[in-house]
């Protein structure tokens, strides 16, 4: 088997099966402390050690099938923690399970946990606390063999001030008075699907549900719960939808949690409980979010890529279920629309990165890169790109679902590579392997950049979007005349998103273009997070000093990396911007996400 570059573990000799956590949150000293059992299977002859991963970690005791252990703790790495090497007091045969149960204590500033005081939540009264495991972060709460090559089951038991509720990526098992500490309660999960370590989650807050489908609850604080049961109750139909395209949905529940704005990220689809961004409340990518958050139950969590070089595995093959979502719900031209909106997303990206930059390729190395840093759309639209090609070389959405849907039950459960997912893809075309056989496999998987070849797009959505950009970009001073508000009468709130999209690909407008547009448009009155993200990014490229204190302010009233990144980046690149950027940075770094913190202060040079 390959060996996962993001990983000290070795699943080949020992492999961990299951996993039994119990354990306190301390919103006090801000730590998770308890007992890891993890039930180890020897995968070879004369077994005597186990190196896990852990980041951060305390760890006072190990004990195997409850003997006394000795373990000692290897060189830290920059990004990967420390491995921890586990001596058997006996040696184990081929097949042979021993459970190895660690005391451990995680960090303060566990890059895996967001802590918050009451201060910073919606309802100001209690504390909150988050986790984000991908990619490889759940090392940082507990040792592991943090490897998307290793999938296990879970039974978890987490100890809660009793005015709070914990949830976790896992069906609810209960809950009762914890016996050690009458201020506590004690929560009860398991989680019977086997998952890899980078999907276990948790939260712990003053947390309210409504019911809104037959297996899904939207789990938010009080003052946002209502309005999230709203936007979100097309989430059963689109998990009927997604049923019908890939297969069964085998995690019994599907729910959703809204999170602080500090969340790094649209959605995360830990398995029975969809973590989501409270900055979908103001968008109309709600549907979008959900959808590829559902499609993450077939392709991700139950086909998973085995290292984090595959990525585009996960992400590309959701992306594609979430279109074919999209295109059932609102027609065949709505996915060509998304589908060519991600292309130009994909060309920001590159612009952005670098043609010659590797981690633009579909298939990264990850030697000594940390994941986070190479975090891109890449994986997400160079990988549906080439699948939407393949649909369309193929025989078109039809012949090409049933290609997905066998691709889901043959590798379900399992962790694969890139390899595997083309050898299965000529096994189901063998009629079509003179067709396969002209693809430009190097170049899609290992050459950096766009793709070789661009796939068909129908553009009826697109052409209101090219058409208007086109003026504005071609526009002189004594033409601002013949804009008007009546130019948007037509357009949806997804062809106003691409039409700015469309404009941040060209060079900046003038200065007196994007103050008429302001002046015709107002869009500095549209709250819609993803129209106002790209509208701040084009005023501040022109150089417009008014956006400025706007384009701080979202950048720091919310922390999706989405937004926060390119926002920072672009005030950074403006000289009457850059030092209160970096000001703003620092005043506000303590309380941002740790992830999302090391990211920007990369982006901003402070820290290298």
């Amino acid at each position: 088997a390959m060996a996962d570059p993001s990983s000290f573990a070795s699943p080949a000799c020992c492999l961990t099966r299951h996993l039994y956590l119990r354990c306190r949150v301390d919103f006090g000293a801000r730590v998770l402390r308890g007992t890891a059992a993890l039930t180890a299977r020897a995968e070879r002859e004369a077994l005597r050690c186990l190196v896990l991963d852990t980041k951060d970690v305390q760890v006072f005791k190990v004990t195997v099938n409850g003997q006394d252990a000795q373990f000692a703790f290897g060189e830290k790495h920059s990004f990967k923690g420390t491995p921890l090497e586990i001596t058997f007091p006996n040696e184990l045969r081929r097949g042979q399970e021993a459970i190895v149960e660690i005391s451990f204590e995680s960090s303060p500033q566990s890059s895996a946990l967001q802590w918050f005081t009451p201060e910073q939540t919606s309802g100001k009264k209690h504390p909150f606390l988050f986790s984000q495991c991908q990619a490889i972060h759940c090392r940082a709460i507990f040792p592991c063999q943090d490897t998307p090559a290793v999938k296990l089951t879970y039974y978890a038991e987490i100890s809660v001030p009793k005015e709070l509720v914990a949830l976790m990526s896992a069906n609810r098992d209960g809950e009762a008075p914890d016996p050690e500490d009458s201020t506590h309660k004690v929560y009860r999960f398991s989680q019977n699907v086997p998952i890899p370590c980078y999907l276990f989650a948790l939260v712990v807050g003053a947390l309210e549900s409504r019911k809104i489908g037959p297996r899904t609850l939207v789990w938010a604080e009080k003052e946002l719960v209502d309005k999230s049961a709203y936007e979100f109750s097309e989430a059963e139909a689109m998990l009927k939808t997604a049923e019908d395209l890939a297969g069964p949905y085998v995690w019994g529940q599907y729910d959703l949690l809204v999170l602080p704005p500090s969340f790094p990220y649209g959605g995360m689809e830990n398995p029975c409980l969809t973590f989501v961004t409270p900055t979908l409340l103001v968008s109309i990518t709600v549907i979008k979010v959900i959808a590829h958050e559902i499609s993450h139950s077939w392709t991700g969590n139950l086909v998973t890529n085995r290292t984090w070089e595959h990525f585009w595995l996960n992400e590309g093959h959701t992306v594609y279920l979430e279109r074919r979502i999209g295109g059932r719900l609102f027609g065949e031209q709505f996915r060509h629309f998304q589908a060519l909106g991600g292309w130009r997303e994909l060309q920001n990206t590159i612009n952005t990165l670098g043609d010659k930059n590797p981690v633009t390729n579909l298939v990264i190395n990850l030697d000594e890169v940390d994941p986070d840093v190479a975090y891109s759309s890449v994986p997400y639209e160079k990988g549906f790109a080439l699948l939407f090609y393949l649909e369309q070389l193929l025989g078109g959405p039809d012949v090409f679902i049933g290609f997905l849907k066998a691709y889901v039950q043959t590798f379900a459960y399992k962790s694969i590579v890139t390899e595997d997912w083309k050898k299965f893809l000529y096994s189901y075309f063998k009629d079509k392997v003179d067709i396969l056989d002209k693809v430009d496999w190097n170049s899609w998987f290992h050459a950096p950049g766009m793709p070789p070849v661009k796939p068909t797009y129908d553009t009826t959505l697109s052409n209101a979007c090219i058409a208007l950009s086109q003026r504005w970009i071609q526009a002189k001073e004594s033409d601002l005349g013949s804009f008007s508000s009546a130019d948007l009468k037509e357009m949806s709130s997804h062809q106003l998103i691409e039409f700015l999209a469309l404009l941040l690909l060209e060079a900046p407008l003038p200065l007196s273009h994007v103050q008429r547009m302001q002046e015709v448009y107002n869009f500095n009155a549209i709250n819609n997070s993803e129209i106002r993200f790209r509208w701040l990014r084009l005023c501040i490229r022109s150089k417009w000093e008014a956006a400025i204190p706007l384009a701080l302010k979202m950048a720091t009233d919310q922390g999706r990396m989405k937004f926060t990144r390119p926002l920072f980046r672009d005030l950074y690149g403006f000289d009457k911007s850059r030092d209160l950027a970096v000001k703003t940075f620092l005043e506000h770094r303590a309380s941002m996400h740790p992830v999302t913190s090391m990211l920007v202060g990369k982006d901003l040079k402070l820290d290298q």
